[in-house]
């Protein structure tokens, strides 16, 4: 007999008032352990006996979905896709599903939130984008973990997707669907059976009120891939971007746009991101972000306001406010500029989030620009981390960035003097190499006085 924190999962031999891992107060809940642990027997090996191969993945032919798993589906991994209610999820897993029926894969969609109504209205909305073959795809209304898994080994699919892990229930744990203890049991027997059958398998979560993946953490550390579904509810757009990946590089991003029949991929992102390319407005700049192995040059946008409050508000999205006290406080001590009187909101368009450093001279020299009501000149886009000091710090991808800014047709360019490229051949824009925001607010023509 043990007790459970319901919040995290912490378990203790007695009760408890309060978590000593979360802090929550009488989550404590009394649990029978009628958990039978299967006997798995361990396998020793020389890392010489070991044959490479490579991964087998199944393409969907959605150029995003593939490009942010590395290339497709890899057989017996587990992925994880989280999002707001009403985002997409849904809708994306069963749109993967009609792409790889389309390409003669047996799928198995398990749904244990919707009736069969509303899968075969969403069913009718999406099928029309792909050639269906209908025996290929087999529905299965059901929350209970054991007959899940029955038609699985009955059915042999190429792919199970399940939607959504929190209604699933284990029968013999003694708690309800959703808990800690049942989404990580049923979590590990689907990646045990993924495992064993070199099975694909997509399980969709909820998220919390954070927008973190609802249940225990553990849940994020025993599946292969982590994919957050992302974006305004209230606007069309929606970025899938990947956490984890162990079989593909993280941090990739998927862009898509929510239309009438589906979700559909936007190839070029670039009017979604650069509304104002062409424009001189204080308080716009132009950053060359990495997403994974994808560079795309976001616009920044900031306003300054004179604050009427003793203590001045900071309103951000897409970008952490933490950060950006930092940089106001840099901005504050070594560019002389004076933010404690303004009212800072800023914006990262087109629903991105900046996690990156390279980031930081493009927002600071928004803030000035906001602040000094000066607009920056044109087809400028900036690069770089800003120090403490003050300095200009490296970055990576430099030359990839660099292309991507002069595809778009962006004159110049202003980085650390650390990145300045030896030569780069054929590239017709201005590289303006600087060490300290002092440097850079001379080109920028920004009175330092004030």
């Amino acid at each position: 007999m043990i007790f459970v924190c319901e919040n995290c999962g912490y378990e203790s031999s007695k009760w408890l008032g309060k978590c000593p891992m979360c802090g929550s107060w009488n989550s404590f809940k009394e649990i029978r352990e009628t958990i039978e642990k299967e006997k798995t027997k361990g396998i020793l090996v020389n890392l010489t006996e070991i044959k490479e191969s490579k991964e087998k993945r199944l393409k969907t032919e959605i150029e995003e979905f593939d490009r942010v798993l590395g290339g497709g589906l890899v057989k017996g991994s587990l992925i994880l896709i989280g999002g707001e209610p009403g985002i997409g999820k849904s809708t994306l897993s069963l749109q993967i599903s009609l792409a790889l029926i389309s390409k003669g894969f047996k799928v198995l969609y398990v749904s244990s939130e919707e009736n069969p109504s509303q899968i075969k209205m969403r069913y009718n909305r999406l099928s029309s984008l792909w050639k269906i073959n209908y025996e290929k795809f087999y529905l299965l209304f059901s929350s209970d973990l054991e007959e899940i898994l029955l038609q699985i080994n009955n059915l042999n699919p190429d792919i199970v997707i399940i939607d959504s892990i929190q209604t699933i229930e284990d029968k013999t744990i003694p708690q309800v669907a959703g808990s800690v203890t049942q989404v990580r049991e049923v979590t590990l027997k689907l990646l045990n059976l993924a495992k064993r059958k070199d099975l694909p398998l997509i399980i969709i979560s909820h998220v919390t009120k954070q927008g973190l993946i609802a249940g225990p953490k553990v849940l994020e550390h025993m599946v292969d891939v982590v994919l957050y579904f992302e974006g305004d509810i209230n606007t069309d757009y929606r970025i899938l971007r990947c956490e984890k990946n162990r079989f593909g590089p993280a941090n990739e991003i998927g862009i898509f746009e929510m239309q009438e029949f589906g979700l559909q991929e936007v190839k070029n992102p670039y009017l979604l991101f650069l509304p104002h390319l062409k424009e001189e407005v204080s308080g716009l700049t132009f950053v060359p972000l990495s997403e994974g192995r994808r560079v795309i040059v976001t616009e920044i946008q900031c306003l300054a306001t004179p604050t009427y409050f003793p203590y001045p508000q900071r309103v951000v999205q897409g970008f952490d406010i933490r950060r950006l006290s930092i940089l106001l406080s840099v901005l504050d001590i070594q560019a002389n500029i004076t933010t404690g009187r303004y009212d800072i909101y800023l914006n990262i368009a087109g629903s991105l989030y900046i996690k990156e450093n390279a980031g930081d001279l493009g927002i600071i020299c928004a803030v000035a620009s906001a602040i000094k009501r000066t607009s920056i000149k044109k087809l400028t886009c900036f690069l770089g981390e800003v120090g403490l000091l003050g300095e200009i710090r490296p970055v990576s991808l430099i030359r990839e960035r660099i292309k991507e800014a002069k595809k778009l047709g962006f004159s110049r360019v202003i980085l650390p003097k650390e990145n300045t490229p030896i030569y780069l051949e054929g590239d017709n824009i201005e590289i303006i190499p600087v060490s300290s925001l002092k440097e850079v607010f001379k080109i920028l023509n920004f009175d330092q006085g004030r």
